[in-house]
């Protein structure tokens, strides 16, 4: 009877038909990738602001949630944990609120993601991180070596690797963060000491080959605006799908995102915006739509992804 892994094989992962010995022989190749299992749920880790130094160990309430202090950054200002794993634990900012009683405690705000949480790993990323695994052969600190130890860590979702890109033995890590966005300095700190800590770097004290020499960078941020010339329905304007408008390129500029690490660049287009504008409740037509002031397509720098800036129409239909 041929052993059962809970995560690999019932995630739906059929390669091929298998005998005893050819399993026994790949599944130990599997474990050795390390691809077998999914990777778990990760809690949070996020930055607040509080009036007084509260205790390490101090717990607090939002939304739900809640919060444990772990560590202070500087004064008054400490790191926090929240106490479910996940990428809820991302998502909430503002007033916290103690368990219990501390003096002279006024102000306590949640204001920052330093290292998102991440949610079980799903059969589909399972899936293809398998297939990469038998495509992409990791070995001694080559581009997959490398892709495959950064994106098991938490709060990576994506990198770009750049060997040699300051000379030989030399490479470049490029980060975003789970939820595809400019990583905090935090994680990109968390992740260098990993892979070959700067006090050392070249010696072989982090995941990196001796005689590597490793820099780890967050990926920037370019900002896009958007303008169009819109006709819209009767009893419809700007104002009125603007929250719509809005919510639609984000989900678009994300979705680029999402995309990164599998593209030399990002390219942000005319046609994929004014195809989701069409889409929108209220509007006829769409004309003249321009990204930051330009009416053509924008190629965003390899190292880049998008963050969205103003979007505004160029005519006024108000009644």
């Amino acid at each position: 009877m041929l052993p059962q892994n809970n995560n690999l094989l019932n995630s739906g992962i059929d390669i091929m038909k298998y005998d005893s010995k050819t399993y026994y022989i790949d599944f130990k190749k599997d474990v050795m990738r390390g691809t077998t299992d999914g990777i778990q749920a990760s809690k949070a880790i996020l930055k607040g602001e509080f009036n007084i130094d509260v205790p390490i160990g101090s717990r607090y309430y939002l939304e739900g949630l809640h919060y444990i202090v772990t560590e202070q950054i500087k004064q008054n200002t400490f790191k926090l944990q929240c106490e479910t794993a996940g990428e809820q634990g991302n998502h909430y900012f503002g007033k916290l609120i103690p368990v219990e009683y501390i003096p002279n405690l006024t102000t306590a705000n949640l204001i920052e993601v330093l290292i998102p949480g991440e949610d079980v790993e799903s059969d589909q990323s399972l899936r293809q991180r398998y297939y990469d695994s038998l495509f992409g052969l990791a070995f001694g600190g080559n581009i997959a070596d490398y892709k495959q130890k950064v994106l098991k860590m938490q709060g990576v979702g994506a990198v770009k690797v750049y060997p040699v890109w300051q000379g030989g033995g030399t490479v470049k890590l490029v980060l975003l963060d789970s939820e595809y966005h400019a990583p905090s300095q935090e994680l990109v700190d968390m992740i260098q000491t990993a892979i070959d800590p700067t006090q050392n770097q070249g010696q072989g004290l982090g995941l990196a080959p001796i005689g590597h020499v490793v820099t780890v960078v967050g990926a920037g941020e370019t900002v896009v605006n958007v303008s169009a010339h819109i006709t819209y329905q009767n009893g419809y304007y700007f104002d009125r799908i603007q929250a719509a408008l809005e919510k639609t390129i984000e989900e678009y500029f994300q979705e680029l995102n999402e995309t990164w690490g599998n593209e030399i660049n990002l390219v942000v287009r005319i046609s994929r915006i004014e195809s989701r504008i069409l889409d929108l409740e209220g509007v006829l037509d769409v004309s003249d739509t321009a990204l930051n002031g330009t009416q053509s397509n924008i190629e965003i720098g390899a190292d880049n992804i998008v963050k969205k800036g103003e979007v505004h129409e160029d005519n006024d239909q108000r009644p």
